[in-house]
């Protein structure tokens, strides 16, 4: 058995940054493109531009700035600033996951194969 972590940062006047922005965001960096980024992550152009403007509103400078396009469409790149956010972000995200593996060893290991009310409902359709 394994547990899963994810963190959400929640900094104040509900700001908040999460694993799906920062993978937007490295989405953003590697196709170049907001639109192949949302589509990448299974949301419309609209939802993810609305993410990269609510990112870009959290900080002093933008994390991703765009440059309008003609018959191919724009571009967008992400800044120096949004790449440290996803270093950041990442760094983040190994140490808390260390800890909680080395932390989690003792509940997993008193943990049941199969939890006891799933048991139950099992035992109750037969």
């Amino acid at each position: 058995m394994s547990t899963r972590l994810t963190i959400r940062l929640d900094f104040s006047a509900g700001r908040r940054l999460g694993a799906g922005k920062v993978a937007l965001l490295e989405a953003i960096e590697k196709a170049g493109s907001i639109s192949a980024a949302g589509r990448a992550h299974e949301m419309s152009y609209r939802r993810a531009w609305l993410l990269v403007d609510e990112l870009n509103s959290y900080f002093r400078q933008p994390v991703v700035v765009t440059r309008l396009g003609g018959t191919g469409g724009g571009t967008a790149v992400v800044t120096t600033l949004g790449q440290s956010v996803i270093r950041a972000y990442r760094a983040m995200e190994q140490n808390a996951e260390r800890m909680v593996r080395r932390r989690s060893a003792p509940l997993l290991a008193q943990l049941r194969e199969t939890p006891a009310r799933a048991r139950r409902k099992n035992s109750a359709r037969r």
